[in-house]
């Protein structure tokens, strides 16, 4: 956020833009003392890997610059073939809203299953995703993750 001035946005071609997005998020993972690995080629499940403290976090990274009414973003949220991202194959969503360079580092359990469609009003106090913004700790695992009774859990929140 800070001192991040980018030109992801400029990039007309979408393909190119979200490969830039992945080369952003690794630079900014590295920055944040997080170790990153990228699978080989192009048809792999989950974009890169990041080490936290027990297992390789498998990071799928989405990014949007489609503004939507007042200050909100959105962007699908789909794998192959337009399909959800079957349970499994990702661990955590790195989305990055371009035009105002924020992060938001989701478990795939709050969002795996439900939404293809996210909404983001960063500042708007009815933000749903807000607890994630710059969430990077979430992949060293020092953050809330997991699910209770099948549901993600919402009895921990980020430190700040």
């Amino acid at each position: 956020m800070e001192n991040r001035m980018r030109m992801g946005g400029l990039i007309k071609e979408c393909k190119q833009r979200g490969e830039w997005a992945e080369m952003y998020f690794m630079m900014l993972a590295l920055e944040h003392d997080l170790r990153v690995s990228k699978p080989y080629g192009d048809s792999g499940r989950y974009d890169v890997g990041v080490e936290g403290r027990e297992k390789i976090n498998r990071v799928q990274v989405k990014s949007t610059i489609y503004r939507r009414r007042g200050n909100g973003y959105s962007l699908n949220v789909m794998g192959p073939q337009r399909k959800k991202y079957v349970p499994g194959t990702v661990d955590f969503f790195a989305i990055l809203l371009i035009p105002i360079d924020d992060w938001y580092i989701i478990p795939y359990e709050v969002i795996g299953t439900k939404n293809l469609s996210l909404h983001f009003t960063p500042g708007s106090k009815r933000q749903k995703y807000g607890e994630y913004q710059e969430g990077w700790e979430l992949l060293r695992g020092t953050g809330r993750v997991g699910l209770v009774d099948g549901k993600a859990d919402t009895s921990l929140r980020l430190k700040r």
